[in-house]
């Protein structure tokens, strides 16, 4: 049951967050829909590589694919006003991350994988497909700049890869706070260190 809830939330939010990206940065109709459908369905393409899973169970998520559908046409459909408040927003994208990190990490641990391979499934589960969908949008991805944003997904994994979750609810519990802190991190800017290079030519 918890699965399938995140799958659909996590589905719907990064299919949103896809087609806004799209028309954010002007691409045509059907790259809403490639975006949103990349957004949605990227990461977990992206781990099932990674762990072995063929791709074909991909192409079995019919239902899946017919809300991310819906989703994306909603999107084209609502007003211009609409859509600039919505692109002001990272929620849809931070609920994805959040939904996904922990599938991720339920799938990976139902394989019995070690707490690192959990960790990476979280991970590549929750941002991967907003990876592909940013370097599609000509953007640097929102995962390799300084914002705190992939953390999240890894704490995620981390708690369910320590096997410390006992009832099915507790799922939930680590989906929103995942959200919670992704939101608090956003709103004041957190950001992860970075370690600068001075450019050779400045020395000249």
């Amino acid at each position: 049951m918890v699965w399938d809830v995140l799958n659909v939330i996590g589905t719907i939010a990064f299919a949103m967050s896809g087609a806004l990206v799209a028309l954010q940065v002007k691409y045509d109709i059907i790259g809403a829909y490639v975006l949103g459908l990349i957004t949605a369905f990227g990461g977990g393409a992206i781990r099932n590589l990674f762990t072995g899973i063929p791709i074909i169970e991909l192409w079995q998520q019919t239902t899946l694919f017919i809300v991310a559908l819906i989703t994306i046409t909603i999107v084209i459909l609502l007003p211009n006003k609409a859509v600039k408040l919505l692109t002001k927003w990272s929620f849809f994208d931070s609920i994805g991350l959040s939904a996904f990190a922990v599938q991720g990490a339920m799938y990976a641990q139902s394989m019995n994988l070690p707490l690192f391979a959990v960790m990476f499934s979280a991970a590549i589960t929750g941002a991967g497909g907003g990876m592909v969908r940013d370097v599609l949008a000509q953007q640097r991805p929102i995962v390799l700049r300084q914002e705190v944003y992939l953390l999240w997904a890894i704490f995620a994994g981390f708690i369910i890869g320590m096997d410390w979750l006992t009832e099915p609810y507790h799922l939930y519990i680590v989906f929103v706070i995942t959200l919670i802190m992704r939101g608090i991190s956003h709103r004041f800017n957190w950001s992860l260190p970075t370690r600068p290079v001075q450019n050779p030519k400045e020395d000249l």
